[in-house]
């Protein structure tokens, strides 16, 4: 993992005399990086309507770099207005901008490419995306978004870029054939308001959870006990086998299978929960192995709102 405090960051995608900079504050951390030598990124450039976003499509070195400002108090305008007057005063053209709901909500959010967590956290009930351009052959969107605790910034950049190009030193991948379990529920929810419930079996072929008491399901109950202002959605993930709208509604009944259970078996408000599904749009492993196609196949939980 990288751990860079800076005072300001140059991008590592820039090249030659046309080298652009983005100007972070003193308490800004790189926390991940990838670079792609040669790639395809997928931009959106509209808000999630009628189950897709639009999006332009440019191949090349793709860039993504999370960013961690330690402060309390931000708001999301005031991490991305800064960047966004930067990238005009450096030639980029807004295309598109949008806030949490208006860009879609939790469907724009998880149809967009994000770094995990912890290196990038988006709050589905806070956040705010831009969308530039540059000479038609560079693009490079942004999505800011906070905690209580730190504010949350990805930079993804992609077009022409030299091979011989210098880049910062990337964090080490962690190997896509295996998914990490939680071991703390609450824990993970309270660093990164994200958890995967583990341990949920369903019925072979069905959407049906198994009738049996599962600690992952007590453990989120007791949690949201001692929370009743706090709201979550429950969402179900599939493996890639099979046409994307049949997973989708297969992991959103699977969700939805979670959430009877807990309101049923658990005691856990319905207010408190609602049920989503992302099919196979989201993996955390390979769908080519055995072992990656079971990790994919899970249910999460994910803060959306503290009230």
């Amino acid at each position: 993992m990288i751990r860079r405090s800076a005072i300001f960051w140059t991008l590592v995608f820039a090249t030659g005399a046309d080298a652009q900079s983005l100007s972070f504050p003193s308490n800004a951390t790189l926390t991940r990086e990838t670079v792609t030598g040669l790639d395809s990124y997928a931009m959106p450039i509209g808000p999630w309507a009628d189950g897709v976003s639009p999006v332009r499509v440019v191949e090349g070195q793709v860039t993504q770099q999370a960013w961690r400002i330690l402060a309390t108090g931000l708001t999301t305008l005031q991490l991305i207005r800064p960047l966004r007057d930067q990238l005009r005063n450096d030639g980029y053209d807004i295309v598109f901008e949008c806030r949490d709901q208006d860009c879609g909500g939790f469907d724009f959010r998880f149809g967009t490419q994000v770094l995990p967590p912890p290196y990038m956290q988006v709050n589905l009930g806070d956040f705010r995306y831009l969308a530039a351009t540059k000479d038609d052959t560079e693009v490079l969107s942004v999505i800011a978004s906070k905690s209580t605790r730190a504010g949350y910034v990805q930079v993804t950049r992609a077009g022409s870029a030299k091979t011989d190009v210098a880049t910062a030193d990337a964090a080490p991948l962690r190997s896509p054939s295996t998914a990490v379990p939680t071991v703390d529920l609450a824990a993970d929810l309270q660093t990164t308001g994200r958890a995967i419930l583990t341990g949920l079996t369903f019925e072979t072929g069905s959407s049906q959870l198994s009738p049996r008491p599962f600690d992952a399901l007590q453990a989120l109950a007791d949690y949201l006990a001692n929370a009743p202002d706090l709201q979550v959605a429950l969402v179900g993930h599939t493996d890639s086998s099979g046409a994307l709208d049949i997973n989708i509604a297969l992991s959103k009944r699977r969700a939805g299978s979670v959430l009877e259970r807990l309101v049923s078996d658990y005691g856990v408000a319905r207010k408190q929960l609602e049920a989503q599904g992302m099919g196979y749009l989201a993996p955390v492993a390979s769908n080519l192995t055995q072992e990656g196609r079971d990790a994919n196949r899970r249910v999460e939980v994910i803060i959306t709102s503290t009230q």
